[in-house]
């Protein structure tokens, strides 16, 4: 498995103006994707033992970032629409 963090315009990356744009006009996305980096940094730490923790607590972190994820795709490709 990779250790490489998962950041919104590298996994969107056909959306990555958007994805820019909507940080700085709309508040509500803004927030989404500030939490879903401070929790892809949090989870990348625990994955390269920087800051160890259990398994059942990496993949509660993971289904919390998929969820984020998710919701921010939909904004993407809802603001797309």
């Amino acid at each position: 498995m990779s250790n490489t963090p998962h950041e919104l315009a590298d996994d969107f990356p056909e959306h990555a103006a958007l994805i820019s744009e909507l940080k700085q006009s709309d508040a509500h996305f803004a927030g989404l994707a500030e939490d879903y980096h401070a929790l892809n940094r949090q989870l990348h730490r625990a994955e390269t033992n920087v800051e160890p923790m259990d398994d059942f607590a990496i993949v509660e972190l993971r289904k919390k970032r998929m969820t984020l994820k998710d919701e921010i795709y939909g904004l993407l490709t809802g603001a797309n629409a």
